[in-house]
């Protein structure tokens, strides 16, 4: 369970940074040099790091400042070995966002935001970074009545629109990620969810190059089930980069180690990703993305411990993953279930909706109680899965 650059295992440059500050408390571990830190993680195993622009180089940071800093991380990447598939932009810290970037009622800061996201999107082309994610944090709400809801999504779609053009344009070899997340830091953030993103994703001239980044987590603490989330964006061709955490069910965002939270959801995301759709279909081929905070309680030490630790848990749901799919009794449990015969279209190959209707075995001579004694044995297949997850077999 050696973790290796083969992995793609990816970790933000704000995860092992995260001081351990929350809103009821103030730092508990020094701020990491994140130099010293790519070299550590590369160290660890891991395939590449990412970042938020400052997250590198601090808001207020001079021209000159700003090259000296991206020449170090540059300098790093090369002497590591590392990566940097994703680059995003930090639109919430600094106080000018509290009402949004895209979506703040103040003209002059869309303005800015936009300016700031363009400046980024030409620092990951540079990096070779494949995707640039985009989470609105600040865009939203805490009182329904403090938008126009519809000139919000108006603008929302200017922005991102005006970046992805803005990419072909230029001719980068990057996508955007949409990160949906219902709430926190606002009350109510737009595109709350796997299913909001793709909606809208569905409005755009250019949603032909703008996918989406889920986070467990952020899924979870709607209440939602993260591995038909991911599995629908997958199917909608949009799952282009994807955040790994654990979370213990609808609270605030807590951002445990993957596979730390609800474990069985892990086992199964984990299998998703690594051995596909059952009967065969689009398959996840980008990073696996660690976007968590280690422990406050924890010195540097537990740091490493807690990134070893992310690697370590997918690297054993995968060995069971793989076990559970390639299990002569689950084959078997999934045959009876019908998932092969979920493949098979309604509708024969060619057959109308009007041959349907003239097929009375379809309906006028189809005996629906006797349909409806058949088994599935779904908790016999979820049973094997947990019993491979629990490495019983």
């Amino acid at each position: 369970m050696t973790p290796s650059p083969s992995d793609r295992f990816t970790f933000g440059l704000w995860t092992i940074g995260w001081t351990g500050t929350d809103p009821f408390g103030t730092p508990t571990r020094a701020a990491l040099d994140p130099i010293k830190g790519m070299h550590k993680l590369a160290e660890l195993g891991a395939y590449g790091v990412t970042f938020h622009d400052n997250d590198l180089v601090p808001f207020d940071a001079t021209a000159q400042e700003r090259d000296i800093i991206i020449k170090n991380f540059t300098d790093a990447l090369a002497e590591t070995g590392l990566k940097a598939p994703m680059v995003t932009t930090n639109l919430f810290t600094h106080p000018v966002f509290k009402d949004g970037g895209f979506t703040s009622n103040d003209r002059s800061v869309r303005r800015f935001a936009l300016r700031k996201v363009l400046r980024n999107i030409d620092l990951a082309a540079e990096l070779g970074a494949e995707t640039f994610v985009m989470w609105g944090g600040r865009e939203g709400s805490e009182y329904d009545g403090s938008k126009d809801f519809a000139a919000a999504f108006d603008r929302m779609r200017e922005g991102i629109d005006t970046a992805a053009g803005y990419i072909k344009e230029k001719g980068y070899g990057l996508r955007i990620a949409i990160e949906p997340k219902p709430n926190e830091p606002r009350g109510d953030i737009f595109l709350p969810t796997i299913g909001h993103g793709l909606a809208f994703i569905a409005q755009l001239e250019h949603g032909d190059i703008v996918g989406l980044n889920p986070e467990t987590g952020h899924e979870q603490m709607a209440g939602l089930n993260f591995t038909h989330g991911i599995a629908q964006a997958l199917w909608s061709g949009k799952l282009f980069h994807i955040d790994l955490n654990g979370q213990k069910s609808i609270k605030f965002d807590q951002d445990l180690v993957f596979g730390h939270g609800d474990l069985t959801s892990a086992f199964f995301t984990v299998d998703l990703l690594e051995n596909g759709f059952p009967n065969g279909g689009p398959r996840y081929e980008g990073p696996r993305h660690f976007d968590y905070k280690p422990s406050r309680t924890e010195g540097y030490d537990g740091v490493w411990e807690s990134a070893k630790a992310n690697m370590d848990m997918y690297l054993l749901l995968k060995e069971r993953a793989l076990a559970f799919r390639a299990d002569p009794e689950v084959q078997e449990a999934m045959q009876y279930a019908g998932i092969t015969e979920l493949a098979a279209p309604t509708l024969a190959a060619g057959e109308s909706v009007a041959d349907l209707l003239s097929d009375t075995a379809s309906f006028e001579d189809f005996n629906a109680d006797a349909a409806a004694e058949r088994d599935f044995g779904f908790v016999k297949l979820n049973q094997l899965a947990l019993a491979h997850l629990m490495g019983a077999r």
